[in-house]
This record gives C-alpha cells, sequence and structure tokens, in this order.
C-alpha cells in the first residue's frame, strides 16, 4: 500500500455531522471536524481518508513539548495504524474537547466559592465549565490526564467499525477480524483503511469501544523504556522534518493577501499610560501605512516590521509610570512581610503547629522574579471583514484568547474565528493574551490585514514573570543529635500570583484589576509543591500574601521552583550541620514514597555518588509534583567543577544524573527531550541573571543580559527512567525543578558556600 501524507492543516470551522462518540461527549452540538474530499469523520478525534490517511486532532498547543505526536501515537496505537499514515490537524475551539482535568485543577481561578465541597461536585463542576467554556487549555501537564482516555476510546471505537465494515464484506464476526499496521485481516483476506472508510463511518460502534488490552499496552511501553541507545525510535516526531527544514508554520510565519507589519511599544508594566509621541518624526520613513493609538501603547503598522520599529523608535512615544516598582523596594517589602505580616495556613499535616514547640534550626531563602523568555515573542495576525475577526495565533488557551479579542473589538465570541498555531516554545507565557487584543485592535482600525510581533524588549516589558518569594523554614529536631525533623513550618510570602492569573485569564480583567482584585487573598496555587514529600511527623504551611504592584504569572515549574529549592537547600543544611550523609538522610524519610527513593537510588548510583562531602562538588535533591498515586518523581546529583584561577575562578556544572518516574511512558523520545530542557531551563534559573526593576522597567532588556546558559555551559546530562505502570505523569516541569537545589547543593560541596538566593549566583561567589 502507498501511503502518502497530508500537510498540515491549520484552521478552525464547525459543521459536519453530529458527534459518534456518544459514550465521551454529549450530542447536542456538531462535529468540529470538517471532512474534505475523499475524507470521512469517525468522531471528533480523528477523519481516515479514501487514500489511508488517519488525520488526528489535536486541541492542545504545540509548542516543542511533542503533544502532536503524543496524541497522535496513542491514536496510533489503539487504532492499529501504521505510523507513516497519520497526519495532524490542530483541533478547533470546540466543546468536545474540554480539558477537564486542568478545570478542576484550576478550580479556585474560575470558581473560588463553590468548589473544595466535594470531589464528586467538583468534578462535575469543572466537566461543565470545561464544556460550556470550550476550556482546552494546554497548561499543568495535563494532556495526557484530560486527552489519553477520549482519544484512546475514539481510536478503538473507529478500530471497531472498521472491523464490522470488512466482516459485513467477507461475511463474519468482526470480532475475528485483525487490525494492524493498517490493515484489518481475517484468515487470507485484506483491507486497507482507506478501503473500508465508507463503510465504517456509517456504522454503529461497540458501547464501551472495545480498547486493546491492557497488559500489551504496558509490554509495548516497557519495550520502549528499554530501548538500547542508538536504536530507531518506534514514533518518531512528526513535527520534527518540517522544523529542521524550515517548512514549519509559527504564528509569524502567516502571510495573508495585502498584509501589512505592526510594531508596538508599551510602558511600564505597572499601570503606565501613554503620555505622548511625535507623529511627524517619522514622516521620512518609507512604508509606513499607519498608526493607532490606545491608553497605554502605540503600535505603528507599515510594509515591512523593520519600517514599523524605526517609526515607533522616531516618535519616541512617552509613558507615565503610575507605580515606580523597584526591586529593593520588593525585596524590602517581602523580607517585612516574612518577619510580621499576617498569614493564612494553607497547609497542615499531623498536629501542625501544636507539635512545634521550639525551632530548632531556621533559615532564610529567596527567589527573584524569573522570566518565562520563550525564544519566540509574542506574534498574531488577524483579518477584520465585515464585523468578523480572523485571528492566527498561537495560545495556551485559545477560547480565552478569542472571547478577549472579541470584546476589544466589540463583537460576540462567534464572531471571531481562531486559528490554532503552534509557538516556538512559551514556558506559560503563551496563557497570556495581550496581543490577542492588540492585534484585533490594529486589524480593525487599519482595515487591512495586519501582523504584529513584539520586539524582544517589549517581550521582556510586558513579561508577567514569576513572583518573587521569600521563604522562611523551621524545623523542631529530636533530642537524640542526628538532625531528625519531628516538626517543620514554612512561611511563604509572595503575591497571591495565581489568583492575579486567574483574574485576567477567566474574568479578563486588566493586570492592575487583578492585582487590586487579589491583593491579601490566600493562594494555594502559588504555594504549590510546599508540603515536602517526605515522612515529616507535622508540617505546617503558611502563606503571607504581599502586593508588590507588579503584575507576576506562570513560568515554567511555577511555585514548584521556589518551594523545592527551598526544602532541598534545608534539608542539606541539617544533614550537614548534624554530620549526616545527604543520601541515607533523605531515604530515612521517604518510607511513604518508595518510588521517589528509588529514583534517590537510581540518581546516586548513575552519578557514583561520594557522599557529598566538602570539596566533592555533588549535590543531591528531589522532588515530586502531584500526589503520591499519580505524581511525577526526580532525582537529581549535580556535579560542580571549580574552574583555574585563569578563567576567572568561576564554577560550572559539569554533569547532572537524573532518574525519573513518571509512570507509564507513551513516548520514550519525547519524555527525555522534556526532561533534559527542563534541566536547562532549569539551569538557566539556578545560574542566569535574575529580572531586576527600576522605576517599573527592567534594567536591561536585552537578550544576551538574562544569562541563559550557552552551548559551552551545557553539561553532561544523563537521564534513566524507572519503569512504571502507574498512571502517566508529566515531564515537562520536573527537570526545571530539580536543577537549582541539586546545583546549589553541589556548589557548596564545592565551594563551602551555601547560597540562598536563586539565581545563585546573583550577589556573586
Amino acid at each position: 500500500m502507498q501511503v502518502s501524507r497530508r500537510g498540515l492543516i491549520t484552521g478552525a470551522a464547525a459543521g459536519g455531522g453530529l458527534l459518534v462518540a456518544w459514550w465521551v461527549w454529549p450530542r447536542d452540538y456538531p462535529n468540529p471536524l470538517p471532512p474534505a474530499s475523499g475524507e470521512h469523520v469517525f468522531d471528533a478525534w480523528l477523519k481516515i481518508a479514501e487514500d489511508g490517511v488517519v488525520s488526528v486532532a489535536v486541541p492542545q498547543l504545540e509548542m516543542g513539548q511533542g503533544i502532536t505526536s503524543v496524541l497522535p501515537q496513542i491514536v496510533a496505537e489503539e487504532l492499529g495504524a501504521d505510523w507513516r499514515q497519520i497526519a495532524v490537524e490542530p483541533a478547533p475551539i470546540s466543546a468536545a474537547y474540554p480539558n477537564v482535568a486542568l478545570a478542576q485543577r484550576w478550580a479556585q481561578l474560575w470558581d473560588p466559592v463553590a468548589t473544595g465541597i466535594s470531589d464528586t461536585l467538583d468534578t462535575a463542576l469543572a466537566r461543565s465549565f470545561a464544556r460550556t467554556r470550550r476550556f482546552n487549555a494546554t497548561a499543568d501537564g495535563t494532556s495526557l490526564a484530560a486527552y489519553e482516555a477520549p482519544a484512546r476510546a475514539a481510536a478503538a471505537a473507529a478500530r471497531a467499525m472498521l472491523a464490522q465494515a470488512a466482516a459485513q464484506r467477507w461475511g463474519t464476526a468482526w470480532e475475528e477480524c485483525r487490525v494492524d499496521a493498517g490493515l484489518v485481516a481475517w484468515g487470507d483476506k485484506r483491507a486497507t483503511f482507506g478501503e473500508l472508510a465508507a463503510e465504517a463511518a456509517t456504522l454503529t460502534p461497540p458501547d464501551p469501544p472495545p480498547l486493546r488490552p491492557a497488559n500489551a499496552q504496558a509490554q509495548a511501553q516497557g519495550n520502549a523504556r528499554t530501548q538500547l541507545p542508538g536504536e530507531a525510535a518506534g514514533f518518531p516526531r512528526i513535527d520534527l522534518p518540517s522544523k529542521v527544514d524550515g517548512s514549519y508554520r509559527f504564528a509569524a510565519d502567516v502571510r495573508l493577501p495585502g498584509m501589512v507589519f505592526a510594531a508596538i511599544r508599551h510602558g511600564p508594566n505597572n499601570n503606565s499610560e501613554l503620555t505622548g509621541f511625535d507623529p511627524e518624526a517619522a514622516a521620512d520613513i518609507g512604508g509606513i501605512v499607519g498608526a493607532v493609538k490606545t491608553k497605554r501603547w502605540l503600535a505603528v503598522a507599515a510594509t515591512t516590521w523593520w519600517a514599523a520599529d524605526r517609526a515607533l523608535e522616531a516618535m519616541d512615544p512617552q509613558f507615565s509610570a503610575a507605580y515606580p516598582v523597584d526591586s529593593d523596594r520588593v525585596r524590602a517589602q517581602i523580607e517585612g512581610r516574612l518577619d510580621g505580616g499576617d498569614s493564612f495556613k494553607i497547609a497542615e499535616t499531623g498536629a501542625g503547629e501544636e507539635a512545634l514547640s521550639r525551632v530548632d534550626i531556621a533559615r532564610r531563602y529567596h527567589a527573584e522574579p524569573a522570566h518565562a523568555v520563550p525564544v519566540e515573542t509574542a506574534s498574531a495576525a488577524a483579518r477584520w471583514n465585515n464585523g468578523q475577526l480572523e485571528l492566527w495565533i498561537a495560545s495556551q488557551a485559545p477560547e480565552q484568547a478569542r472571547a478577549a479579542a472579541a470584546k476589544a473589538v466589540g463583537v460576540a465570541t462567534e464572531q471571531v474565528v481562531l486559528y490554532p498555531m503552534p509557538a516556538g516554545g512559551s514556558f506559560d507565557a503563551r496563557l497570556e493574551h495581550d496581543h490577542a487584543i492588540e492585534v484585533a485592535h490594529l486589524a480593525k482600525q487599519l482595515e487591512r490585514p495586519v501582523q504584529l510581533t513584539w520586539s524582544r524588549r517589549e517581550e521582556l516589558i510586558r513579561s508577567r514573570p514569576r513572583a518573587p518569594y521569600g521563604l522562611l523554614l523551621g524545623a523542631q529536631l529530636d533530642q537524640g543529635g542526628r538532625g531528625e525533623i519531628t516538626a517543620m513550618q514554612l512561611r511563604i510570602a509572595c503575591q497571591s500570583a495565581s489568583h492575579e492569573f486567574g483574574e485576567r485569564l477567566f474574568a479578563n480583567h486588566t493586570a492592575w484589576a487583578a492585582i487590586r482584585n487579589t491583593a491579601g487573598r490566600a493562594d494555594h496555587l502559588a504555594l504549590e509543591g510546599a508540603v515536602p514529600p517526605y515522612s515529616i511527623p507535622s508540617v505546617t504551611v503558611r502563606h503571607v500574601p504581599v502586593e508588590t504592584g507588579y503584575p507576576a504569572g506562570r513560568v515554567r515549574g511555577n511555585a514548584h521552583g521556589p518551594t523545592c529549592f527551598a526544602i532541598e537547600s534545608f534539608l542539606d543544611e541539617i544533614a550537614q550541620r548534624h554530620g549526616r550523609e545527604r543520601l541515607s538522610y533523605r531515604m530515612a524519610m521517604l518510607g511513604s514514597d518508595v518510588r521517589l527513593a528509588a529514583c534517590l537510588q537510581r540518581a546516586a548510583s548513575m552519578a557514583q555518588w561520594d557522599g557529598g562531602a566538602n570539596q566533592s562538588g555533588q549535590g543531591i535533591a528531589c522532588h515530586r509534583i502531584g500526589d503520591v498515586a499519580e505524581g511525577g518523581r526526580i532525582a537529581c546529583v549535580a556535579t560542580a567543577r571549580r574552574n583555574a584561577e585563569g578563567d576567572g575562578g568561576t564554577v560550572r556544572v559539569a554533569r547532572l544524573s537524573v532518574a525519573v518516574d513518571i509512570g507509564r511512558i507513551i513516548n520514550l523520545d519525547i519524555a527525555r527531550q522534556q526532561i533534559e530542557g527542563g534541566l536547562l531551563f532549569g539551569l538557566g534559573m539556578a545560574l542566569g541573571n535574575g529580572l531586576t526593576m527600576r522605576a517599573g522597567l527592567p534594567t536591561s532588556v536585552d537578550y544576551a543580559d538574562l544569562g541563559l546558559p550557552l552551548l559551552a555551559d551545557c553539561p553532561e546530562i544523563e537521564v534513566d527512567f524507572i519503569a512504571s505502570d502507574a498512571p502517566p505523569a508529566d515531564p515537562g516541569e520536573l527537570g526545571a525543578v530539580i536543577a537549582a537545589p541539586a546545583i546549589a547543593n553541589a556548589l557548596f560541596s564545592a565551594t563551602g558556600l551555601r547560597l540562598r538566593r536563586l539565581p545563585l549566583l546573583s550577589s556573586g561567589l
């Protein structure tokens, strides 16, 4: 059978027949997948063409994490398709693709009152919210939790329908037909998917859909985990060839007839307003099409982006600064609140605060604000035509971006068609939709297609960084002198960043209104990871809200970054003070999480752990994201080396040895890429430069000044996965979180200096 690959389809449309997969979704709305000529729709997840191509809808943003390969792989495995016949179609915005898992996790952000009554009610409310709001956001590693089951069920139903069509031809029972490698077989008879598609699409599948045996899936995934180095992957990434040859299309690559290109200038990210500019100064610059100003920004459109940017430079827009945010003042605020501010109890285990009768050791840790800084800056294209807006954009929350753009130009959400584009990285930056609002304004005002691209300067100015943190950890120790923790308290000062984000995303409030509305509010999500995974008899976590006056957002790892850094550094300090070997000290407290203990042992073995003795340059750390049943685990041993005096006497990280347990692995290569990429992201967070503010503006808007790791700075990385049949966990955040504490502990071993602030070298060695 000759198999061709249909090109990537990008678009949003409604129409077609009603959904066939009634065991998963209600049937009171149309199927979101429109069939092309020769295609047959099986449900909201897949279409099969008469040439054999299976198009799989992916309702999650591809931003480098490989979701446009992972979800199609699930469909291909369950369907029995040949990987070469799989094509990808970005799913249009539809109630057919609710991310119920994420809606439930973020319930406090969209309905803090009704949620929390019972698990059953919370799930029902999240399902209703996700469907009615067409919420299919890509975040928090929920793609598999939300979409593996429906994708697998849809593929199983389609497989049964293909077998039924073949069985009708051959006069046999469909259960006796085999479906594999894109063929349906019975005895010596064979039929391709394409040959059967038209008949199969009209049939009724069994209810429930007949999934393949779980042990067969587990065996296939176990084989993938033990794949030897150099072996060909069974499921290579679909997006890699086009990314290598440059044909992969991002939002910045969109070209429309008559399109113009826009650049923009914003004021300080603290409620500033545009106060003036000189329009005549750009009169001599050719290609200018028009300018659009609003209360808070000025944009110029031209026949080239460079001309538009030069025009803005000449116009020299001026902005007021409502709140002159300064990093020194923010640090002082956090420090003051950490000592005496009102607090909320966020979590408590055991006897909690009552068990803490004294504090035998206490330490302060800090984390500076951190940018997401994806390689691709914010970019979007829009076209306004007779009251309808078309929007080409990479968004992690497309329906919320669509609604915000509609409100900006005064039309109903249904009058906005959003074409989902992939992103060149995000790290949660594309959960924000400011550029969707701006490009909508531009398209309507200019009455022609326009593409808006933020410069790196604007990206850094308008960034909503991870909030700054102050963490005060105190512990009561046993009287035996071995440093065993009997009670622990964490007091964490930070702004209510998650609630701020929720106000922007779900209520479409401005950043300033979000700060005002959430000031002083307890924020559980802003303190994720603060309850250690160890068996400590009593733990109390308190949130001290701090209003910094500067918008905070989400960055890869989110709250787990500061909390893991503080906890793992604190444990290292206790072990060092009491002469305990760091590995055995942690292992003694991991009786309730044997999977994390296994990761810790494996990482130590990989690194030939020597106990972390002085001058060894080795540091160890471990962490869990999620609960005991379904969370992902990681352990890391970092090895640091002090450079020769001729190289400035600096320290570099030479090696990261990592063991990971993320449950059942769907695609080993992509999981490894996610862990390795996260480790390098965490390396930048640990050893790069923090965000410093003066008068509401970053002190530098040069990408090079972020101090991100270069190729020469990258350590040797070894990653090993521990086999597990637990539900799949997300690998994307783990590496970003674990790198900093492991490196901090390694630097202490190498230099004798305990660094308690992220980035670690912000104050030098």
